[in-house]
């Protein structure tokens, strides 16, 4: 046999749920079973049948159903619906060609209905017994001489009430299971969960230890960068009052010195900001005034680099309770983002809006945009494309817009800029 093969019977053995393979297997059993059994009862000459091989046909007839449904799960309802049919009609048949009323076969309703009642339920299983009570009666009918309708009755009621509880009972199982079942996922999944929170608590740990050990170490290296830093200025005092090649040679080197100790303890102060991120102060404060403030701020800088900055603030922005000096750094460091994307001119816009429920200070730039392949670790602490960026500024502004209550969204084309927006919620004394 094929892989294929094998794998498709494999699917579809799984397919076939515990209850469909108990059914058709008892089925089977009890009307095969049952079958042979009421043969050892003697018939009477005229009725007399060859029953062995009945049994045999009726074997592979019941073989052949859970075949069916083995090969086409989807059908199983369908098929064993089915099955029901022509076993009432074969149990006629018999009753009819063995006497009628005075056969035995009728007890051959009994098992039937039972056993789909449980499988069906008891609504099924009490119609399954009418319809026996009834073929029951056909046959006595058609094989006289008639037996009253005492022992159809009797024979439908006998049939009918245990194949109703005990589909009734077999419901409630099923629920109950069905419920068990539902509850074990569930118990799974948060386990599942559980563990992937004690693996994310166990990396936060370790996170935290590497996070405790660099602060250390950052504040450790404050000290020897100042010195240096120190000693670098003095030194280059000292070359500047030598004039001569080899001392212009000297200073640039000194200045370079300067500029990478200038970067070192930038980015030293940017980590210590990010680690140590103060408690917000909040007061009540003008916004507009604290974005013209930034503005003017940079504007020489932005000049130099030949960029053109744009202030446009909105009159009904109203007083709010800020910490000016966080919100201050973080406008801050998405302007300079704008400036370092702009290196070869442009325009640089911060703005302020006031809309429903919110006041927004957006900073636009006209430079390349973001790339998608960047966008997607943008606020990531520590990544950066620019050679003398820390990654940190991102992190540190959405950080404090947090802090604030507010979002930092973003918006970019590319080849058409980018557009940081602070969403700050206001309060309900602040909409006036």
């Amino acid at each position: 046999m094929s892989t294929l093969a094998r794998r498709s019977l494999h699917t579809a053995a799984r397919a076939l749920e515990r209850d469909e393979r108990v059914f058709a297997v008892l089925l089977t059993v009890i009307m095969v079973g049952g079958l042979a059994t009421l043969g050892l009862a003697p018939l009477r000459p005229r009725y007399r049948i060859d029953l062995f091989p009945l049994v045999v046909k009726f074997a592979a007839y019941k073989l052949g159903v859970f075949a069916l449904v083995t090969v086409n799960p989807r059908a199983t309802r369908a098929v064993l619906l089915g099955a029901l049919t022509v076993d009432l009609l074969l149990i006629f048949v018999l009753l009819w060609l063995t006497g009628g009323g005075d056969s035995l076969f009728y007890l051959l309703f009994f098992p039937l209905v039972a056993v789909n009642a449980y499988y069906f339920g008891p609504w099924v299983g009490l119609g399954a017994a009418l319809v026996a009570g009834g073929l029951y009666a056909a046959a006595a009918a058609l094989a006289p001489p008639w037996v009253g309708w005492t022992p159809v009755t009797i024979l439908s009621a006998l049939v009918g009430l245990p194949a109703f509880a005990l589909g009734h009972v077999a419901e409630r199982e099923r629920r109950a299971r069905g419920e068990v079942e539902r509850l074990n996922v569930e118990l799974k999944q948060t386990l599942g969960r559980l563990e992937a929170t004690q693996e994310d608590l166990i990396v936060a740990e370790r996170m935290a230890t590497v996070g405790r050990l660099s602060l250390k170490v950052a504040h450790e290296v404050r000290n020897p960068i100042s010195a240096i830093e120190l000693n670098a200025e003095m030194l280059e005092d000292i070359v500047r009052n030598h004039p001569g090649a080899d001392m212009e040679e000297a200073g640039g080197l000194v200045g370079a010195i300067r500029e990478q100790v200038n970067a070192l303890d930038a980015l030293t102060e940017e980590y210590l900001a990010f680690a140590r991120f103060p408690r917000p102060n909040f007061e009540e404060d003008a916004v507009n005034e604290m974005v013209q403030g930034v503005a003017e701020f940079v504007r020489p800088v932005a000049t130099r680099q030949g960029i053109t900055v744009k202030v446009v603030c909105d009159a009904a922005v109203p007083t709010m309770v800020i910490d000016r000096t966080l919100l201050r750094q973080a406008v801050l460091n998405l302007v300079k983002n704008g400036l370092e994307s702009l290196s070869r001119g442009g325009f640089l816009t911060v703005s302020t809006c006031r809309r429903p429920g919110i006041v927004e200070i957006a900073v636009g730039d006209s430079g390349p945009g973001i790339p998608p392949d960047i966008a997607l670790r943008l606020f990531e602490p520590f990544f950066t494309t620019k050679p003398q960026g820390t990654g940190l500024g991102l992190s540190i502004a959405r950080q404090i817009v947090e802090e604030h209550g507010g979002e930092l969204r973003w918006s970019s084309t590319p080849g058409s800029g980018a557009t940081f927006t602070i969403g700050l919620p206001l309060k309900d004394d602040e909409h006036g």
